[in-house]
Protein backbone atom coordinates (compact mmCIF):
# COMPACT_ATOMS: atom_id res chain seq x y z
CA UNK A 1 0.00 0.00 0.00
CA UNK A 2 1.26 3.47 -0.88
CA UNK A 3 2.00 5.87 1.92
CA UNK A 4 2.30 9.63 2.03
CA UNK A 5 2.36 12.13 4.88
CA UNK A 6 -0.90 13.38 6.37
CA UNK A 7 -2.92 15.56 3.97
CA UNK A 8 -2.14 19.26 4.00
CA UNK A 9 0.25 21.87 2.65
CA UNK A 10 3.98 21.35 3.15
CA UNK A 11 6.46 24.13 2.38
CA UNK A 12 9.92 23.22 1.11
CA UNK A 13 12.64 24.16 3.60
CA UNK A 14 15.44 25.39 1.30
CA UNK A 15 17.95 25.40 4.17
CA UNK A 16 17.54 21.64 4.64
CA UNK A 17 16.94 20.68 0.99
CA UNK A 18 19.10 20.24 -2.09
CA UNK A 19 18.37 20.80 -5.79
CA UNK A 20 21.22 19.36 -7.80
CA UNK A 21 22.36 18.18 -11.21
CA UNK A 22 25.17 16.24 -12.82
CA UNK A 23 26.41 16.15 -16.39
CA UNK A 24 29.32 14.40 -18.11
CA UNK A 25 32.25 16.60 -19.04
CA UNK A 26 34.72 15.46 -21.73
CA UNK A 27 33.31 11.91 -21.45
CA UNK A 28 35.60 11.25 -18.47
CA UNK A 29 34.08 12.93 -15.44
CA UNK A 30 30.82 14.24 -14.09
CA UNK A 31 30.42 17.87 -13.15
CA UNK A 32 27.99 18.30 -10.28
CA UNK A 33 26.23 21.45 -9.30
CA UNK A 34 23.25 22.81 -7.45
CA UNK A 35 20.86 25.69 -7.14
CA UNK A 36 20.87 27.41 -3.77
CA UNK A 37 17.74 29.56 -4.07
CA UNK A 38 14.43 27.79 -4.58
CA UNK A 39 10.97 27.47 -3.11
CA UNK A 40 8.21 24.94 -3.39
CA UNK A 41 4.90 23.72 -2.09
CA UNK A 42 3.71 20.14 -1.71
CA UNK A 43 -0.04 19.68 -1.41
CA UNK A 44 -0.75 16.22 -0.02
CA UNK A 45 -4.28 15.14 -0.89
CA UNK A 46 -6.39 12.36 0.55
CA UNK A 47 -4.71 10.06 -2.00
CA UNK A 48 -1.49 10.28 -4.01
CA UNK A 49 -3.52 11.02 -7.14
CA UNK A 50 -4.93 14.15 -5.45
CA UNK A 51 -1.50 15.50 -4.46
CA UNK A 52 0.35 18.35 -6.19
CA UNK A 53 3.83 19.85 -6.28
CA UNK A 54 5.04 23.23 -7.52
CA UNK A 55 8.51 24.74 -7.36
CA UNK A 56 10.49 27.73 -8.59
CA UNK A 57 14.29 27.84 -8.84
CA UNK A 58 16.31 31.02 -9.25
CA UNK A 59 18.67 30.42 -12.18
CA UNK A 60 21.18 32.95 -10.79
CA UNK A 61 21.76 30.66 -7.81
CA UNK A 62 23.47 27.96 -9.88
CA UNK A 63 26.81 26.86 -8.46
CA UNK A 64 29.41 24.30 -9.47
CA UNK A 65 32.14 25.71 -7.21
CA UNK A 66 33.86 27.24 -10.25
CA UNK A 67 33.15 30.92 -10.88
CA UNK A 68 34.11 30.85 -14.57
CA UNK A 69 31.94 27.79 -15.29
CA UNK A 70 29.04 29.23 -13.28
CA UNK A 71 29.22 32.41 -15.37
CA UNK A 72 29.12 30.35 -18.56
CA UNK A 73 26.12 28.34 -17.29
CA UNK A 74 24.25 31.61 -16.64
CA UNK A 75 24.98 32.85 -20.19
CA UNK A 76 22.88 32.45 -23.34
CA UNK A 77 24.82 29.24 -24.12
CA UNK A 78 23.03 27.48 -21.25
CA UNK A 79 20.38 28.93 -18.87
CA UNK A 80 20.19 32.41 -20.49
CA UNK A 81 19.68 34.02 -17.10
CA UNK A 82 19.07 37.47 -18.60
CA UNK A 83 15.93 36.29 -20.43
CA UNK A 84 14.92 33.35 -18.19
CA UNK A 85 15.60 34.09 -14.50
CA UNK A 86 13.68 31.06 -13.17
CA UNK A 87 13.18 27.36 -13.75
CA UNK A 88 9.81 25.96 -12.69
CA UNK A 89 8.08 22.65 -12.10
CA UNK A 90 4.33 22.04 -11.74
CA UNK A 91 3.08 18.50 -11.26
CA UNK A 92 0.27 17.03 -13.31
CA UNK A 93 0.00 13.66 -11.53
CA UNK A 94 1.41 11.46 -8.80
CA UNK A 95 1.35 7.73 -9.56
CA UNK A 96 1.92 5.17 -6.78
CA UNK A 97 4.49 2.52 -7.72
CA UNK A 98 4.31 0.54 -4.47
CA UNK A 99 5.48 1.19 -0.93
CA UNK A 100 7.11 4.60 -0.69
CA UNK A 101 7.86 4.86 -4.43
CA UNK A 102 5.98 7.14 -6.85
CA UNK A 103 6.21 8.64 -10.30
CA UNK A 104 5.89 12.41 -10.03
CA UNK A 105 4.88 13.64 -13.47
CA UNK A 106 4.73 17.27 -14.44
CA UNK A 107 5.82 20.22 -16.51
CA UNK A 108 9.42 21.38 -16.19
CA UNK A 109 10.22 24.80 -17.70
CA UNK A 110 13.80 25.76 -18.54
CA UNK A 111 14.67 28.72 -20.82
CA UNK A 112 10.95 29.27 -21.45
CA UNK A 113 10.48 25.75 -22.86
CA UNK A 114 8.07 23.46 -21.03
CA UNK A 115 8.34 19.67 -21.30
CA UNK A 116 6.74 16.86 -19.36
CA UNK A 117 9.16 14.93 -17.17
CA UNK A 118 8.77 11.98 -14.82
CA UNK A 119 10.63 12.03 -11.52
CA UNK A 120 11.28 8.78 -9.64
CA UNK A 121 10.10 9.89 -6.19
CA UNK A 122 10.71 8.28 -2.81
CA UNK A 123 8.86 9.36 0.30
CA UNK A 124 11.33 9.10 3.21
CA UNK A 125 8.87 9.57 6.05
CA UNK A 126 7.68 12.19 8.51
CA UNK A 127 8.70 13.30 11.95
CA UNK A 128 8.58 16.18 14.37
CA UNK A 129 10.42 19.38 13.55
CA UNK A 130 12.67 21.18 15.98
CA UNK A 131 9.81 23.72 16.11
CA UNK A 132 7.00 22.61 18.35
CA UNK A 133 3.81 21.65 16.51
CA UNK A 134 5.51 21.45 13.11
CA UNK A 135 5.75 18.20 11.15
CA UNK A 136 8.40 17.61 8.53
CA UNK A 137 8.31 15.23 5.58
CA UNK A 138 11.24 14.03 3.50
CA UNK A 139 11.39 13.18 -0.19
CA UNK A 140 14.05 12.30 -2.76
CA UNK A 141 13.58 12.35 -6.52
CA UNK A 142 15.61 11.95 -9.71
CA UNK A 143 14.95 12.45 -13.40
CA UNK A 144 17.02 12.62 -16.53
CA UNK A 145 16.55 15.20 -19.27
CA UNK A 146 18.13 15.98 -22.62
CA UNK A 147 19.21 19.62 -22.35
CA UNK A 148 18.53 20.16 -26.07
CA UNK A 149 14.81 19.59 -25.41
CA UNK A 150 14.93 22.90 -23.48
CA UNK A 151 16.90 24.81 -26.15
CA UNK A 152 20.16 24.43 -24.24
CA UNK A 153 22.12 23.82 -27.42
CA UNK A 154 25.75 24.57 -26.57
CA UNK A 155 27.74 22.30 -28.89
CA UNK A 156 31.35 22.63 -27.74
CA UNK A 157 33.65 19.94 -29.17
CA UNK A 158 37.34 19.17 -29.07
CA UNK A 159 39.58 18.76 -32.12
CA UNK A 160 39.00 14.98 -32.04
CA UNK A 161 35.22 15.50 -32.07
CA UNK A 162 34.66 14.68 -28.39
CA UNK A 163 31.75 16.52 -26.82
CA UNK A 164 32.69 18.98 -24.07
CA UNK A 165 29.35 18.68 -22.24
CA UNK A 166 26.93 15.76 -22.47
CA UNK A 167 23.36 16.34 -23.62
CA UNK A 168 22.09 14.12 -20.78
CA UNK A 169 21.55 15.90 -17.46
CA UNK A 170 20.55 14.09 -14.27
CA UNK A 171 18.47 16.20 -11.87
CA UNK A 172 18.24 15.28 -8.19
CA UNK A 173 16.11 16.53 -5.33
CA UNK A 174 16.51 15.97 -1.61
CA UNK A 175 13.60 17.74 0.01
CA UNK A 176 12.58 18.50 3.58
CA UNK A 177 9.18 20.17 3.80
CA UNK A 178 7.31 21.51 6.83
CA UNK A 179 3.59 21.44 7.61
Amino acid sequence: MSQLPAPGTYTVDAVHSHVGFSVRHLVAAKVRGSFTEFEGTIEIGDSPENSKVSATIQAASITTNNEMRDGHLKSADFLDLENHPTLTFVSTSVVPKGGDEYDLIGDLTIRGVTKQVTWKLTYNGTGPSMQEGVTIAGFEATTEIDRRDFNVNFEGTLENGSVVVSNKVVLTLEIEAAK
